[in-house]
């Protein structure tokens, strides 16, 4: 059959996403990847260099997506399939250009790790993230905040004079323009992947990119790499350079030998062709390579511990077999960016198919001959000369223009193109896209004046170009509260401060506040902030009464929002009984949530009632959007255990021990993803 690129729909148990958080992402990135490098740690001079390479200070301009619960309902997904007679993938273009699934028509296999459900977890850098399938993660160290955003999507002409599947958006992070283009071959068994990645801007910008792969998991499971060592990450937050395959007294190429998650970013030698495999106990399975430019590879697994298997049930149905994740990058590891000059590009070629490989080999004790037994049957099936050409063939096609829109994704590219006048081939970001969230801004171009946007402002750019422009622009509230987050975004702090309180003198209401009160916790002014939370909470709900209905309906969205911020800072400052009442004034649905049950038993603990507190965990609750790495569940269980057992006297090292005897952590609640020293 002669190559196709189709709509469908695709039902799917589904958790909505529901609303973003509506409070500015001003606290930092809060990155579980950020690492303490032992001195005696020899670290390669550019890897070192790119570790350090303008990392994150937040996540703005976007918003943290944590709106969304575990009730799931069947719901219909708009899905893209590229399709030969050989292979089929199913690509959403609504959430994040996920590649499904990927169908091997000869054999009947399902080539990736196809998630029966979408359960949203705290996995992308702004929160909801699912698993499953291939996804494209780019803008810096963790999963894109793009996991569960739309992406434009058409038909564009393909190298061979079939059609490929093009995706495209701007991400903002970085303020750059990227595109992924996927075809297949008439009589291909393996999708082509073309990815661009532009730098439109007069100054060099830091990139991440890493296509991230899950794969099914059982205890034969074995992944491979053309490597003798790997540079090991934990949740410990260390970085160290082992040997592959066997590390720690067991053989970590098969994911299940671990106890607890951790990443393995293979030491690829200069000049070896870049590949990763996932093969099962019979040798079949997955394989991705690329031109050379895509130098890491990596495998992520969850491991065989408590911890890990409590995630994969979190992200799936129970009884679902596991995964792991075989991931490739622009550098050896997820804590690097790379450098982007000034008006240039990266480009690269991927490709992914199956791969048959004998077994015994596969399996052996001999990692060389492993390794070589997949690397000469990949020889086969894709010779790297041809990898080579089909890129060589794509390059001309990446500026080819789209023939037929099947989906749009936001209007933030069109935004840009609009203040800056970029002519970018191939990735056209079509006037029409621009929407509300970017009708204000288009206003400040027009007329140097920013409009209000509604009762609460939606997500901003703050760029440099941006900031440049709020300065010069007509002072008032809009201007003035966004100008600080700009400011804030930049490491200005104390400008931001300024411009904040001059928005406050200009009546631009409680935003200025939360905003200040963040900024008060970021010095440090723990009693300060407590008193900016609590007048911006109060501030809050005095908006959430206006007679208005949509100003009403804005700020009562808020004040949970602002409660799970404000709590936190109140109980460091020891105002426990300010933290209830907050608490008290949210509505009945808001108060059930397990993220409010939980700061309910902080409130408790605080309050000297640690017995209500631990009833409030013996009821049982679930933290939807619970983060990657967070350890809070845990931390406030034994805390509460050391309270029940210390009674009225001091926590100390024996009463700390006999807690975590007498009152283990019940497995529901069991979220940690490193070794925990006991007390």
């Amino acid at each position: 059959m002669a190559t196709s690129v189709r709509r469908t729909t695709l039902t799917l148990p589904l958790a909505a996403l529901g609303p973003d958080n509506p409070l500015p992402a001003l606290h930092d990135a809060g990155d579980v990847h950020r690492i303490e490098i032992p001195q005696d740690t020899a670290l390669p001079a550019d890897m070192a260099r790119q570790i350090g390479c303008q990392p994150l200070r937040s996540i703005q301009p976007t918003r943290m997506r944590d709106g969304y619960g575990r009730d799931r309902r069947p719901a219909d997904l708009d899905a893209l399939v590229i399709e030969n007679d050989r292979l089929r993938a199913t690509v959403l273009p609504g959430l994040g250009g996920r590649v499904y699934s990927l169908h091997h028509k000869p054999t009947g296999r399902e080539l990736l790790y196809r998630n029966p459900v979408l359960q949203p977890a705290a996995f992308a850098l702004n929160g909801a993230w699912f698993s499953g399938g291939i996804e494209w993660n780019i803008g810096a160290t963790g999963h894109t905040t793009l996991a569960c955003a739309p992406l434009h999507a058409a038909r564009v002409p393909a190298p061979d004079g079939g059609v490929m599947l093009r995706l495209w958006e701007w991400e903002r992070l970085r303020d750059l323009p990227f595109q992924v283009d996927l075809w297949l071959p008439d009589g291909a068994e393996f999708l082509y992947v073309g990815v661009r990645i532009r730098n439109p801007h007069h100054h060099t910008v830091p990139v991440y990119w890493w296509s991230n792969t899950a794969v099914p998991e059982d205890a034969h499971t074995r992944v491979l790499a053309p490597a003798e060592a790997a540079w090991h990450f934990g949740y410990e937050r260390t970085l160290r350079r082992v040997p592959v395959p066997e590390s720690d007294g067991d053989d970590r190429t098969y994911p299940l030998r671990s106890g607890y998650p951790a990443d393995y970013f293979y030491d690829l030698p200069e000049g070896a062709r870049p590949w990763i495999a996932s093969l099962d106990r019979d040798g079949h399975g997955l394989v991705q390579t690329s031109t050379d430019a895509l130098r890491g590879r990596k495998l992520f697994l969850w491991g065989a511990g408590r911890a890990g298997r409590r995630w994969q049930r979190w992200l799936t149905e129970p009884g679902t077999p596991g995964y792991a994740e075989i991931q490739a990058g622009l550098a050896r590891t997820q804590l690097e960016h790379v450098p982007l000059d000034a008006g240039g590009e990266f480009t690269w070629l991927e490709a992914y198919g199956p791969l048959a490989a004998d077994s015994a080999a596969v399996h052996g004790a001999d990692w060389a001959a492993a390794r070589d037994a997949v690397e000469t049957r990949l020889s086969t099936v894709l010779p790297r000369a041809d990898i080579d050409a089909a890129y060589a063939a794509w390059l001309p096609y990446a500026d080819r223009d789209p023939k037929e829109q099947l989906a749009t994704g936001s209007g933030w590219g069109a935004l840009e193109v609009a203040r800056a006048g970029l002519d970018l081939p191939g990735t056209p970001f079509d006037p029409a896209t621009l929407g509300a969230a970017q009708q204000p801004w288009l206003t400040l171009l027009r007329t140097g004046e920013l409009p209000a946007a509604g009762p609460v402002p939606g997500p901003a750019p703050v760029s440099p170009a941006w900031r440049d422009i709020l300065e010069s622009a007509q002072p008032g509230p809009a201007a003035e509260y966004h100008l600080g987050l700009a400011q804030w975004h930049a490491g200005d702090r104390a400008q931001a401060v300024r411009s904040w309180e001059r928005a406050l003198a200009h009546g631009a209401g409680c935003l200025p506040l939360y905003c200040l009160a963040v900024a008060e916790c970021a010095e440090g002014e723990t009693a300060r902030a407590a008193d900016r939370f609590s007048e911006a909470f109060a501030c809050a709900s005095r908006s959430a009464a206006s007679d208005d209905p949509a100003t009403g309906r804005a700020w009562r969205e808020i004040l949970p929002a602002l409660a799970r911020t404000a709590i936190p800072p109140l109980l460091a400052a020891g105002r426990a009984d300010g933290a209830a009442a907050m608490l008290a004034e949210l509505p009945p649905g808001n108060r059930a949530d397990g993220r409010f049950r939980l700061l309910a038993a902080q409130v408790l603990l605080a309050q000297g009632q640690p017995r209500a507190a631990r009833e409030i965990f013996d009821a049982g609750f679930e933290i939807a959007d619970l983060r990657e790495g967070a350890e809070e569940l845990s931390d406030t269980w034994y805390a509460i255990a050391e309270r029940l057992v210390a009674g009225d006297g001091p926590v100390t090292a024996e009463s700390a021990a006999r807690a975590r005897t007498e009152h283990p952590l019940p497995e529901r609640y069991e979220f940690r993803m490193r070794p925990v020293e006991p007390a």
